[in-house]
């Protein structure tokens, strides 16, 4: 557990900016154009209204649903660990192996078929000169 604390820095918690995204301050959500101003008092009393309530309904929701909510993306990603680690990957090796070989198998092919063709249309075409009038 002080291994965990260690790692986890308090102060900045999203140091990747992974939810640059998502700006929900009073100033990133409402804003009032020239011309269309309430009184002053009423845009502090909203500002301080939209902080408090987000900042009591963000605290309740995490507080009742983020451990779980947690835990909950833990198991997925470690699922996802588990499969790309024990599936995914051993498979994609089972393919390079079957395509490798089939791949010999049609440059063989190929090499044998298409190259005197395209050798032959390469000497053929090879004498053909284009003259400025």
């Amino acid at each position: 557990m002080d291994d965990l604390q260690k790692e986890l820095d308090m102060a900045n918690r999203d140091p990747n900016d992974l939810n640059k995204h998502v700006q929900t301050a009073f100033e990133d959500v409402i804003g009032e154009p020239d011309g269309s101003h309430s009184p002053d008092c009423v845009w502090r009393i909203s500002a301080m209204c939209f902080k408090g309530g987000k900042a009591c309904c963000y605290t309740i929701l995490t507080g009742l649903c983020g451990i779980f909510i947690g835990l909950y993306w833990g198991c997925e990603f470690a699922c996802i660990s588990f499969e790309q680690i024990w599936c995914t990957t051993p498979m994609l090796r089972v393919f390079g192996v079957y395509l490798g070989c089939l791949q010999k198998f049609f440059g063989t092919c190929v090499s044998c078929c298409l190259a005197p063709i395209c050798e032959t249309c390469g000497l053929l075409f090879s004498n053909i000169s284009v003259k400025k009038c």
